[in-house]
């Protein structure tokens, strides 16, 4: 989509009655969060299939966080 259409669009939310952004935005908030739920629901799956549990993320989080301290010479 080009640029100049992204922008007439958004000038025709502005545009639109509040009660009406309001469906919108609604709308879109439901489509996010669906394809959040579907790439989350992969996601597990891909994990599952390679053996990483949460146990293993908890680890890997932790080390990131919290990475053990460097002896200086």
């Amino acid at each position: 989509m080009a640029d100049s259409a992204v922008r007439e669009i958004l000038e025709k939310i502005d545009l639109l009655a509040e009660e009406d952004r309001l469906v919108l935005e609604q709308h879109l908030a439901a489509k996010a969060e669906a394809e959040w739920l579907r790439e989350a629901a992969a996601a597990r799956d891909d994990a599952r299939r390679r053996g990483i549990d949460q146990a293993a993320v908890d680890r890997a989080v932790d080390e990131v966080r919290y990475p053990p301290e460097r002896l200086v010479d």
